[in-house]
């Protein structure tokens, strides 16, 4: 048998397919991505240019590829569900080098655009008033954990989940990013089932700058739900102050890695391309600040660096956890910076509460 390695690709090709489906409580069409083990048969065509899927990203030139064939022929089995929310405005497809990973080690993932990316009311209109903001933002934040729920309904009771590639309901994770970061911790407060969260450079600290969303976390878990936090150690946007913040406040098993010389656009897809775009945009008001603040990314790791990080501790937890498997639990429990280093990348794991608080002290 082969030595456990998360941040090699996985055995199978992996398939990608588009789901709509109707929230008649609230009168919204969703829509959104799933990602599965493809038939043998597409061995090779998920990492061909020729035959990979490719898609626009709103605000961006050109079409981007994914790792994934569109609409291919699923392997038939059950698998553990893990689903992705994204960071706030959107859209589901900014992590694909991590959902298409996920997908190709034997996992079902399902992302879609949350509310505020389509719903009309809870778009920016041009001259927002301070309260108008604040009404927006709040009805924003309540959509989150909603959205969410709706979709493990429709993956694991409704009729999205129509494929041979058949998602497990007693295997549910789930993982976000920024926005998306703080949903996936607020989910479990009222969401059974969910077992295994990864929280990247999540939202939620008491402690915000300027212009950041208000989001608050209540941490009311009544169950293990093991946590892993993966965060940025130059994250201009979340401060790892804050990180450390919601890593003592997690009513859970935890643990936390931080990726050295990174920045907040590193959990996404091309890390550089966004990086810079949002470094050289002229933004409004009390968000003016950030693009000012955000180091060049030549400064950065590299976004294969980033993605690397994100893509092997990510896979690691969740087969710990909803796969049960003894070399993934074996080496989240071992010298994580040394794993990380012979790949290239740096990073430091925060084992307690107490190294955590010193570390917050240092300057």
């Amino acid at each position: 048998m082969s030595p456990y390695d998360p941040f090699a690709r996985g055995r199978f090709p992996v398939g990608v397919r588009t789901i709509r489906a109707h929230d008649a409580v609230r009168d919204r069409t969703f829509t959104g991505e799933v990602w599965y083990p493809a038939a043998a048969s597409h061995a090779g065509q998920d990492l061909s240019p020729a035959t990979q899927d490719a898609f626009d990203v709103p605000g961006f030139s050109g079409p981007r590829r994914q790792a994934a064939v569109r609409d291919a022929a699923a392997e038939p089995g059950l698998y553990p569900l893990v689903a992705f929310s994204h960071h706030s405005g959107g859209p589901r497809r900014m992590a694909t080098f991590l959902t298409t990973h996920l997908a190709s080690h034997g996992y079902v993932v399902a992302a879609l655009d949350h509310s505020e990316a389509f719903v009309p009311e809870l778009k920016r209109p041009p001259d927002e008033t301070a309260s108008q903001k604040a009404a927006r933002l709040e009805a924003v934040i309540a959509s989150r954990v909603p959205d969410v729920r709706f979709l493990l309904d429709q993956l694991l009771e409704g009729g999205a989940s129509d494929s041979a590639a058949r998602p497990d309901v007693t295997r549910v994770g789930l993982v976000g990013h920024s926005l998306g970061g703080w949903t996936a911790l607020a989910v479990p407060d009222v969401e059974p089932r969910i077992r295994a969260v990864v929280a990247l450079a999540p939202g939620g600290a008491s402690q915000r700058k300027p212009g950041i969303i208000p989001a608050t976390l209540r941490f009311e878990w009544e169950r293990d739900v093991p946590t892993l936090y993966l965060v940025a150690e130059n994250d201009t946007s979340l401060p790892i102050p804050g990180m450390y913040e919601l890593f003592e406040r997690t009513p859970s098993t935890r643990r936390m890695v931080i990726l050295r010389r990174a920045d907040h656009m590193h959990f996404m897809d091309a890390v550089e391309e966004m990086h810079e775009a949002v470094r050289g945009m002229p933004l409004p008001g009390d968000l003016a600040w950030l693009s000012r603040d955000m180091r060049p990314v030549g400064e950065l790791c590299s976004g294969e660096q980033a993605h690397t990080f994100v893509r092997g501790l990510t896979l690691c937890h969740m087969d710990a956890v909803l796969k049960e498997r003894e070399g993934a639990r074996r080496l989240l429990d071992g010298d994580i910076q040394r794993e990380l280093e012979t790949r290239g990348v740096e990073g430091q794991e925060m084992k307690s509460p107490d190294v955590a608080r010193h570390s917050a002290r240092e300057p």
